[in-house]
């Protein structure tokens, strides 16, 4: 592997501190509740450590992976899990701050970790069970925020950083956030500043089927990427009874590029260069508002409402120069996406007994996207401004539009004090509408049943199964034509489907969790299986001229597979301070290719991924360290499309970390990026005359790229 020498290297440097001693007294140990369900982390068991942040806290606790990422579950395309899918849901955030679930999806409570201050939490709860005070359901685990109660509070964190990177280029960065309580209203303000500069260089070779070179292509490419996010979060408790939280985001993610392509032709007795540059512009801002209401009543029952709106624009233009006498412009291509969607939810929880809870609501969700695609090219015809000057090509204009209500209802029932069963039901009615150039309206209805059983065999383990059925989200780019997703230069657009439907499965998850005596660490295995249908892939939407393909439905398919996450700290060698993780996931899963027709592993999906790394803590020294990799198993990482198939592979990524707490209490932090460069790299055969079952092979391209090292510095404080 190419970076077996700096595993050596690293593992020589921790056997040198390990061989030493360094002054570690563990902190007041956690407890586990009288039902088994709720792991609880006082503050004072982090005293040991320097720490500033949420983040900081949760780095310490050994198995916070398994809460974090939740279930080995994979999802497929369009998955409804994340903050891409549309509408809010059940489930979602894993994260809760005060046993409340923040009303975002960008602004939600996993992304505040790094803007809560460490000194402002009295606890961290690792809920692992399930309760109908829960404002998340269906959730592997959870993670409580308990921030301090003080009539007044306050506190300011900082972080100033800057990225080295690999071409010699220096980007600073920022981040600031302000959180408190003053009486009732508590708050929690933040605004910050990352840099995501990119120098990707890369280079192809195209192979002829004879197998003789055709040609090469040397790349560069800068992304000047630096996003702006500001974030507020309000709440006022009105009574004991009564709370309101208001919460906005704003970011702004604009992304330019430049690109450099020489291309040498070896396919004539002459070997000719030629040299291209393309300018891209590409303006992307996001919004979100949201708030909720909620009401105790006199017995404990809740009535919580809340809204979100939120709009995303991308803009982007791509322009293609031939670099000559000239500076010739030959391919104009501007793209235009709004999103709009506006959700409206609200839900009545009542207590059944001492040992049941029922709940049921609705939700309304509005999607919206409008789109638009003008390309232009040079050749004969008129010419357009609209287009770049060049010749119009291709335009496209749509707005797609989903109206969906959702009816749920929860009965949650503690059948013991080691046993739950959560039962769900959710009713779903959707219209889809299309309109501009194609014109298209239909009616979509789903029941979604899920059951979900918790039994604690010991307080140390604990059973989870649950059996679900789950409708993807469908994607409204999709629908509409639009820029090709996977930098195939010899296509500029992809077709759109306006007859694509939701994904549908039937998912069985089982999983063994088992904790550690004296809280020296987790072991979390999991296995499920998916049963797919109306699996969506790519399909063939050739005209009479054209051989395309766009997303669609190819049928039926499974998935299925497990993965054993491990976290542990080497109290038992004396060494408590030394925390190692671990995770591997294992994936299979099988479809019918529309076009070979044969039985192949789902795009993308892989044969399974993994990751391990450890953290050391030299308490006495205030120093901490350490290194993680990941990286994913080879095979079964093919893209099969109408004409062409691409076989994918990379890589491991490593970070390693050095942390110092030094002058004034900062923190400072140095980060290595990819030391060995993270090569990735991709296989691309192509085919002509017919698709990739007809015709006849035209060339492999074999390409490699990457973006080079990078290094940090982050100087972190609080006041």
């Amino acid at each position: 592997m190419p970076h077996s020498s700096l595993k050596k290297t690293l593992a020589a440097v921790v056997s040198s501190y390990l061989i030493g001693s360094s002054n570690f007294t563990m902190g007041q140990e956690p407890s586990i509740s009288d039902d088994d369900a709720t792991v609880v982390y006082p503050a004072s068991y982090f005293a040991q450590y320097q720490l500033l942040s949420v983040s900081d806290m949760l780095d310490r606790i050994p198995g916070i992976n398994v809460a974090r990422q939740g279930s080995g579950n994979q999802g497929g395309p369009g998955s409804s899990q994340g903050s891409s899918r549309r509408g809010l849901g059940l489930g979602g955030d894993q994260v809760l701050i005060n046993g409340r679930r923040i009303t975002g999806k960008e602004n939600e409570g996993n992304s505040q970790l790094s803007r809560i201050p460490a000194n402002q939490v009295e606890r961290i709860e690792i809920i692992r069970g399930t309760s109908g005070e829960l404002d998340v359901r269906g959730a592997t685990q959870l993670i409580n925020i308990v921030l301090l109660e003080a009539e007044t509070r306050s506190s300011i964190a900082y972080e100033i950083n800057a990225d080295h990177l690999h071409d010699g280029e220096i980007k600073p960065g920022a981040k600031l956030s302000l959180s408190g309580q003053n009486g009732d209203l508590d708050y929690l303000i933040s605004g910050e500043t990352e840099p995501r500069w990119e120098n990707r260089k890369g280079f192809e070779t195209s192979f002829l089927p004879n197998g003789l070179i055709n040609d090469t292509v040397f790349r560069r490419t800068i992304t000047d990427l630096q996003p702006l996010t500001f974030s507020s979060n309000v709440g006022y408790q009105f009574s004991s009874k009564d709370v309101a939280h208001l919460n906005f985001q704003y970011n702004q993610n604009d992304a330019p590029q430049e690109l450099d392509r020489v291309i040498t032709d070896y396919a004539n007795s002459i070997i000719t260069s030629k040299s291209q540059f393309e300018d891209i512009s590409s303006e992307s801002d996001f919004w979100e508002f949201g708030g909720d209401y909620e009401h105790t009543f006199d017995s404990g029952n809740r009535w919580r409402t809340l809204f979100i709106i939120n709009q995303k624009k991308d803009d982007r233009i791509r322009e293609r120069f031939e670099v000559n006498q000239n500076k010739e412009k030959d391919i104009f291509l501007k793209t235009f996406n709004q999103y709009e969607e506006e959700i409206f939810r609200t839900s009545y929880s009542a207590n059944l007994s001492r040992s049941q809870d029922f709940e049921f609501g609705i939700e309304r969700a509005q999607t919206t996207l409008e789109s638009s695609l003008r390309l232009g090219l040079l050749s004969d015809g008129s010419k357009s401004a609209e287009f770049g000057g060049l010749t119009p090509t291709n335009s496209s204009n749509a707005t797609v539009q989903e109206i969906r209500y959702e009816g749920f209802a929860v009965h949650n029932w503690q059948i013991s004090d080691r046993m739950s069963l959560e039962s769900t039901i959710i009713y779903e009615e959707s219209t889809i509408e299309q309109s501009g150039d194609t014109r298209k309206k239909r009616d979509f209805s789903f029941i979604r049943p899920k059951v979900d059983y918790r039994f604690d065999i010991t307080p140390s383990l604990q059973l989870r199964a649950t059996i679900e059925k789950d409708v993807a989200q469908l994607s409204f780019n999709d629908f509409t034509a639009n820029i090709a997703p996977n930098n195939d230069e010899d296509k500029n657009t992809f077709a759109g489907n306006p007859e694509i439907k939701q994904e549908q499965s039937w998912r069985y998850d089982l999983n063994l969790e088992y904790r550690f005596d004296d809280d020296n660490g987790v072991i979390n295995t999991n296995i499920y299986y998916q049963d797919l249908e109306d699996l969506i892939d790519r399909i063939d939407v050739s005209t009479p001229t054209l051989i395309q393909s766009a997303n669609g439905n190819i049928g039926d398919g499974e998935r299925y597979g497990g993965s054993v996450d491990t976290s542990y700290r080497l109290a038992s060698f004396s060494l408590p301070q030394l925390l190692i993780t671990a995770r591997v996931d294992l994936i299979e899963s099988e479809a019918t290719d529309p076009f070979l027709n044969i039985r192949r592993p789902i795009q993308r999906q892989g044969k399974g991924s993994y990751r391990y790394g450890f953290r050391y803590d030299m308490g006495g020294r205030n120093i901490s360290y350490g290194v993680n990799f990941s990286g994913t198993f080879d095979g079964d990482q093919i893209v099969y499309d109408i004409d062409k198939t691409e076989d994918y592979v990379r890589d491991d990524f490593i970070m390693a970390f050095l942390e110092i707490q030094g002058w004034g209490g900062l923190i400072y932090r140095f980060e290595a990026t990819n030391p060995h460069e993270q090569y990735r790299c991709r296989i691309r055969t192509r085919y002509s005359g017919g698709t990739i079952a007809t015709g006849s092979l035209s060339e492999i391209e074999d390409s490699c790229s990457h973006a080079g090292e990078k290094y940090a510095i982050k100087i972190r404080g609080t006041f």
